[in-house]
């Protein structure tokens, strides 16, 4: 057997008391943890729900989403976890695309009405179960419908996990759909369980007698947090920090408190608490050992403003939702490169190849195709959109990088974010890093806009530094001194926020 919810089980029986998961004051030990899974799946079971069988989990970072996760696993189905930012619509979509035959869905807050719109959605979707994950722990009614206390009354503490084969599909993570629909990608037991192995394993780790504590505000939800910290947490036996909207300021005090030893986010988290540190004057923690980075690339003077501020580098990985999610990182063992996204993890192949699927050699640039036990199955329900994006096992991920002599790869861009103005390539985080060397630009993203000559001209969205005064002219002067002719912006927008997924990333199609 090979299911992926013996990362909860393992733990439980060798550290029972040793607290999985804090929320606030509250702490859940892992013995906690795995009775209430095992009650959801004795509940899916008394529902007609197992093997096979999609579950849909709309849930922030709350202890509600490993009960439920693995409550899904232990009962041989699959999870779908699902956006919190979701509209009714999109709920809809998702739930009848995966065939989701029940839905536990957080009742939400005023800033969150994931109750409401989780509800609405359902009542449009083929889906059979709706059932309430109370804001209030332990409150059995709710104006949405059954909640999960209500209908955990009488259920079993005690289940014997459902026998599942590696190829067997665990979870099922939608696409950002940047183009067309959503597509979800199945990755098995294999694939998942593997993925959080090779996690523990590269992230830094705590002395042996200590306890590593990982402070988690990555959205679970989404593929990096869900294995590097939900899975492979768990599997270390790690104390998990629940953060369930990230905050610099909240960020930086429970790292403090909870003397937090992992942290991993995007660029755009780290950018916000040296902000604040450097802004506000605060207590840099002393605590953490092992500062992980993916979801996009991070400027390198965001790699050298933290190394400077912590005392420790960022180390930088890279994979998708496709890749469950972890392809490659900066390894232990060997010297990282300021910028670059690592070598493959163990069992992955990765080379760069060109839109007819031919191996670049050398340096590139090239799409990255990766291979190995990390790449999905395929996309649920949708063979046409399989073949074109897998080839032999080959995974074609739609970002463009090079690779030097050492075999390090650094990403260039995503193939979609190219600019091509006037025949000549542009690579917008190229200038990005460019512009946040400038000492009054805080944060910066660059997009192609139509021209009527040019094909696409170069546009920038700058955050200025505190108290920066720079104007447009000033900057575009400094940029024409800066990069080549062809490179260069040639209108600046400023902006105090920048949009951004739930995820953190900088939404481009948006500024577009």
């Amino acid at each position: 057997m090979l299911n992926l919810a013996t990362v909860l089980e393992d733990s439980a029986r060798e550290a029972p008391d040793q607290a999985a998961l804090v929320l606030g004051e509250t702490r859940y030990p892992y013995s906690l943890v795995n009775a209430v899974a095992c009650q959801v799946a004795n509940l899916l079971v008394s529902r007609g729900i197992g093997k096979g069988d999609k579950v849909a989990l709309a849930c922030p970072n709350v202890p509600y989403f490993p009960f439920v996760y693995y409550g899904i696993l232990k009962a041989g189905a699959t999870v779908v976890p699902l956006n919190v930012l979701f509209q009714p619509r999109e709920i809809t979509y998702h739930l009848d695309d995966s065939d989701a035959k029940a839905l536990f869905c957080f009742e939400g807050t005023p800033q969150l009405p994931l109750g409401e719109r989780g509800k609405a959605g359902f009542a449009e979707a083929a889906t059979e179960h709706f059932i309430v994950l109370p804001a209030t722990p332990g409150a059995l009614e709710s104006e949405y419908g059954e909640t999960l206390w209500a209908a955990l009354d009488g259920m079993s503490p005690e289940f014997s996990t459902v026998q599942t084969s590696g190829d067997d599909t665990a979870v099922i993570l939608y696409t950002s759909g940047t183009t067309g629909q959503p597509k979800g990608a199945e990755l098995t037991h294999q694939n998942m369980l593997l993925n959080a192995i090779i996690s523990d394993e590269i992230f830094p780790r705590s002395e042996a007698s200590e306890r590593d504590t990982y402070l988690v505000t990555l959205p679970l939800f989404h593929s990096f947090g869900q294995t590097t910290l939900l899975n492979g947490g768990f599997r270390r036996r790690a104390t998990l920090v629940l953060l369930p909207r990230f905050d610099p300021a909240a960020a930086l005090e429970l790292m403090r408190r909870e003397n937090v030893t992992i942290f991993a986010g995007v660029p755009t988290m780290y950018w916000a608490m040296l902000t604040l540190l450097h802004t506000d004057g605060g207590e840099v923690p002393t605590s953490v050992r092992g500062a992980i980075s993916g979801g996009s690339a991070a400027p390198v003077e965001l790699l050298k403003d933290f190394q400077a501020t912590f005392g420790l580098p960022i180390n930088e990985g890279y994979g998708l939702s496709e890749t469950s999610p972890v392809a490659s990182f900066n390894q232990p063992g060997r010297p990282g490169k300021a910028g670059s996204i690592g070598w493959p993890v163990w069992g992955v192949e990765m080379k760069l190849i060109d839109d007819k699927w031919n191996t670049v050699e050398g340096e590139g640039p090239g799409e990255i195709a990766i291979r190995g036990h990390n790449v999905m199955k395929g996309y649920y329900k949708r063979p046409e959109a399989t073949d074109e994006t897998m080839r032999d096992g080959w995974f074609r991920t739609g970002d463009l990088a090079t690779r030097d002599g050492d075999g390090y790869y650094f990403i260039v861009d995503r193939a979609k974010d190219l600019i091509i103005r006037g025949g000549f390539n542009v690579y917008p985080r190229e200038i990005e890093d460019g512009l946040t060397t400038h000492p009054e630009v805080s944060l910066a993203a660059v997009v192609g806009i139509p021209h009527p000559s040019h094909g696409e001209e170069i546009k920038a969205y700058i955050i200025r530094t505190p108290g920066a005064s720079v104007t447009e002219d000033e900057l575009l002067a400094w940029c024409k001194e800066t990069f080549a002719a062809y490179k260069y912006p040639r209108s600046i927008e400023f902006r105090d926020t920048l949009p951004m997924t739930a995820t953190g990333k900088i939404l481009k199609r948006e500024l577009r």
